[in-house]
Formats: structure tokens, sequence, C-alpha cells
């Protein structure tokens, strides 16, 4: 097959809405999002709790959470293929060769960098936020929604960078989720697979749809990047 009939063909599974690539599609934004909104809703607080409050050993767990930002996918994987096995704790929730598997292990692979990320946007943000903040006396909780809302902008392309990482994993997909036609078969790992069995059509279609997120993800950011800078202007 030449390379002009690879990407007809690749171009037509995606806009015929091909069923095994659909599938891989949908399983790979069920698992992201999924794992997105488990991120967001522990590590939006646990960072803000970082990056606002002093403390002895804060520079020991930012260094931990930093270290965590590099800890090998891979390695990810296994520990959660662990907890998840027969042998493992976590056994009786039979989550393995799941796609609620494969989200828990994107989940432990984006915590770190919505709290490193949030943490820093936080320690960032304009002093007179916080004198005002204590000023006016709010609770925990009340402090911790101002903070979301004044660094929405900030916080925003946090998250939509971390869905861009996670959305990508390939290692983790493919260890925990175990590449199951119709299941858990993900468009990274589907592509690993597709190519090494010489099937380029089906990884190109599936390139093409990754490279597509990836540049909506990166024009929300720029769009975000550009309103921000209007508001300081304000």
């Amino acid at each position: 097959m030449t390379y002009s009939e690879t990407f007809i063909k690749a171009f037509t599974l995606i806009f015929s809405l091909e069923p095994e690539t659909a599938s891989a599609i949908i399983a790979t934004l069920f698992s992201s999002s999924l794992a997105m909104l488990i991120c967001t809703l522990l590590g939006l607080p646990l960072g803000f709790l970082l990056g606002f409050y002093n403390f002895k050993a804060k520079r020991t767990v930012k260094a931990l959470v930093n270290t965590l930002l590099s800890f090998p996918t891979v390695v990810t994987g296994l520990i959660v293929y662990m907890l998840l096995s027969n042998a493992g704790p976590l056994a009786a929730l039979n989550l393995l060769f799941t796609v609620y598997g494969v989200s828990i292990g994107l989940a432990i692979l984006g915590l770190p960098l919505i709290v490193s990320l949030t943490a820093n946007a936080v320690e960032t943000a304009d002093s007179r936020l916080r004198l005002t903040i204590l000023t006016l006396g709010a609770n925990p909780t009340q402090t911790l929604f101002t903070y979301i809302w004044e660094l929405r902008f900030n916080l925003t392309m946090v998250l939509i960078a971390t869905f861009g990482r996670l959305i990508s994993e390939v290692g983790i997909a493919m260890m925990v989720g175990g590449n199951i036609k119709w299941h858990t078969r993900t468009m990274t790992t589907a592509i690993a697979l597709e190519t090494g069995k010489g099937d380029f059509a089906t990884a190109l279609a599936l390139g093409i749809v990754l490279l597509f997120i990836a540049l909506i993800i990166n024009i929300a950011i720029s769009l975000l990047q550009l309103k921000d800078k209007e508001q300081i202007k304000i």
C-alpha cells in the first residue's frame, strides 16, 4: 500500500466511524476523563494547601511531589497492576483489565502534576490576594474557592495540560488495561499494536485523532493565556 493510499484509508476510518477505531477513541476519552475528574477533585485542594500554607516539611513535600513528576510510567503501571491483581490488596474490586483500572493508573500519574502546578500558581499569585482574604476573615473553604476563581485561567491551563499528558499515555494503559479489543484498547495501545502488525492505516488514523486532540488542547491554552493577559491589562 502506497503512502497516499494509507492516508486515504486512515481518513476513511476516521470519518466512517469504523467500530474498532471508535471503540479505541471512546475508551481513551472515558478513561482519561475519569482520571481527570479524580485528579481535579484531589489535586486542586492538595495543591492549594501546599502552595498557601507554610509548614516545616513543606520543602520535603514539594521535593517529593516534583520527584513524582518524573516517576517512570511503566513503574506506575506495575504498581497499579500489583495492587489490582489477584494477589494484590485491591483484588476484590475486580478492576484489573478494565477502563476503571486504567483510570486509576492515569489518576496516579496526573495527580502530582496537578498538585505541583497548582501549588506553584498559588505561590506566585498576587500577594495582595492573600492579604485581602485573610483581612476579610474567610474560612479555609472560602479561601480555597476564592483562589480557584482568581486563578481560574492558570488552573484551567493546568487541567488542560494534565489531560493532554493522560490521553497520550501508553505504558499504564497497556499494563493495567491489557489492551483488550472492544474493552480497554485505547488509541495509544492500538497504535502500538497496529504498527507492530503492519496495519499502518489504522495506526495513522488513531494518530491523527490524537494530534487533533493535542491541537485543540494547544489552542485552548493559547486562548486562555491571551484572555489572562487581557484581564491583567484591564
